[in-house]
């Protein structure tokens, strides 16, 4: 996991310059909470779940 903190001036910059949220920002430069990276996996595995239920 990339420390967030070492990103922050870039973080800052996107949102002020581009009007991104710090979410959108975080992900234009390829970083995430652990939060995120947490939701991206439940949804991962939410989708496999569905697709497998749908070959049926």
């Amino acid at each position: 996991m990339v420390e967030i903190g070492n990103y922050q001036m870039a973080i800052d910059l996107l949102c002020c310059h581009l009007g991104l949220t710090e979410d959108e920002a975080k992900q234009q430069l390829g970083i995430s909470t652990e939060k995120q990276a947490e939701k991206t996996i439940t949804d991962k595995e939410r989708h496999a779940v569905v697709g497998m239920s749908e070959e049926k």
